[in-house]
Order: C-alpha cells, then structure tokens, then sequence
C-alpha cells in the first residue's frame, strides 16, 4: 500500500476521494503522453513488464539481452521499493540500467520515468525495457508512456491469477507463462487454465510459454519483440 496512488484509501466513499484520484490519473496520464513522444521521437520501443514478485522479470531481461545485445540495442529502467541489485544485475550484462527506488509506493508513474530519462542516452536505443515494481494491482493503473505492456505470469503463482488480478491482465499486450520448466513438478498448476482465464478477460490476448533459466521456447519471445521493434518503427516512419 502507498500513499501516491489511492491504494491506502480503504473506502471509496471517503470526501474527495474519486476528485483525488481522478486528478492524479490526469496528471500522470500527461506526463505519459510526454513520455511515449519523447520515445517517439527517439524511435525507441518501450515495454512495460509486469507481474507478482520473483516471477522472473530480471532473468528474463538477462536472457533477452545475451540472445540480442548487440544486435538489439537495449536500455533498462528498474524499479524496486530499495537496493540496486536487479540494476545491478542488469548492468553486468553490459547494458545501461538506471534503478529507481520507489521508497514506500507500490507502483512506477509516469514522472518517475521522466526523471530516469535524463540518465538515460535514447538515440539509437532500439528497445527501452521498464521492470516495474513487483505488483499485480497498481502498475496496472498507471500509464508511463510505454507502447507495449507484458505481463508475466509464473507458473508457482496458480493458472488462475487472470481471474484474480483482471485489470492487470486485461492491460497486457503479451502474457509470458514463465518458469515452465517447473511444471512436472507443479501438478496444480494447469497452462490450459491459465490461458482459459485469460481470454474469459474479453480481450485476444496472445500467452508464451517459456523459462528464461533452462531457455526454453525463448525463441518465441524473441520473435515476437522484435516484430514489434519493427511494427513501432513502420509506424512512426508512415506517421
């Protein structure tokens, strides 16, 4: 819970809330559009991942970046509530990673990306990747200015977290089913399920399987980021 979103309010009701919030949506939501021109501008892809803890989103971009850097010129934004260690981690991958500490909120918004940009030299980043803090309800809320939002969904978290957690699966661009190669030990957890749950959402919504530790099916990741490179850079040039 954090004061900077109205995840703390425990009731709806309350005098002012929804002008509160509404006020708050509208501002984040234009320094977004500031955000997503700035990228633009740059021709830079940006992607938004999201997911519960330790689902794997660092590991995933460690193996995104050994199977494509440097053919792919690739940047990370990290956010976490304290320590720089998926920065870290992402930077001994010979990779820029400017972290953000987010102290008490539970969630990035669209001006804590714009401050992280100055750190950050966009020309000739093919792919700006934002790690978003650990959290299947908040993120979801706040646009930052990404063109795509991926959302990755472990296979220890239970194939019914679509249902659960519907906001933040129904922002999704992509579903990554991570850490597969678990599944013959993880009987209850069920990828069919999963996928039934997510297209309940009323929404197409594509969902990967891969494991990003044993590299399985990663190709299918790959492929899928860099024709959206190519799709963002098609449209900027018609545009």
């Amino acid at each position: 819970m954090c004061d900077t979103c109205g995840c703390n309010i425990t009731s709806i009701n309350e005098p002012g809330t929804v002008t509160v919030l509404k006020n708050l949506l509208t501002e984040n939501n234009h320094q977004a559009t500031h955000n997503r021109d700035h990228f633009d501008r740059h021709k830079t892809l940006c992607i938004n991942l999201m997911s519960s803890p330790g689902s794997g989103k660092t590991a995933l971009l460690e193996a995104t970046i050994e199977a494509l850097h440097p053919e792919l010129s690739i940047a990370v934004i990290e956010g976490d509530l304290e320590t720089e260690n998926d920065a870290e981690r992402i930077r001994a991958k010979g990779v820029d990673a400017i972290q953000i500490a987010t102290g008490t909120a539970c969630h990035l918004d669209a001006k804590m990306i714009h401050h992280a940009l100055h750190q950050i030299k966009l020309a000739n980043i093919d792919v700006l990747f934002i790690e978003n803090v650990g959290n299947l309800v908040c993120p979801a809320s706040f646009d930052l200015g990404q063109h795509r939002n991926v959302t990755l969904l472990s296979v220890t978290e239970g194939d019914d977290k679509p249902s659960k957690y519907p906001v933040m699966f129904r922002a999704s661009d992509l579903v990554l089913l991570t850490k597969t190669d678990l599944l013959p030990v993880l009987d209850d957890f069920e990828p069919k399920n999963a996928e039934k749950n997510l297209q309940a959402l009323a929404k197409d919504i594509p969902m990967l399987q891969i494991s990003a530790r044993k590299q399985l099916r990663m190709e299918t990741w790959f492929n899928w980021l860099q024709q959206e490179i190519k799709q963002n850079e098609t449209q900027l040039h018609v545009a």
